[in-house]
């Protein structure tokens, strides 16, 4: 990684520790309660998700199977 992606990175993670560590501190007892079970709304958003992930890996696995099944031209000699 070079010297400033690495810095940057450095950088970024002491600060989000920093205000983690500071909103950990400044919590209530009610921010700090579970929260309850997941909405459908969540559920809903995870599987739709979901589902388009799938159809466009078939996309993509249809587009290499056909491209695979192609057969091969040998080259021909001058």
């Amino acid at each position: 990684m070079p010297a400033p992606m690495l810095l940057w990175t450095s950088m970024i993670a002491a600060i989000a520790d920093a205000y983690g560590r500071l909103r950990a501190t400044e919590a209530t007892s009610v921010e700090r309660r579970d929260r309850g079970a997941v909405s459908i709304e969540q559920v809903l958003w995870y599987a739709a998700a979901a589902v388009s992930v799938a159809v466009v890996a078939a996309i993509i696995w249809s587009q290499i199977r056909d491209t695979a099944s192609t057969p091969v031209q040998p080259p021909s000699a001058p």
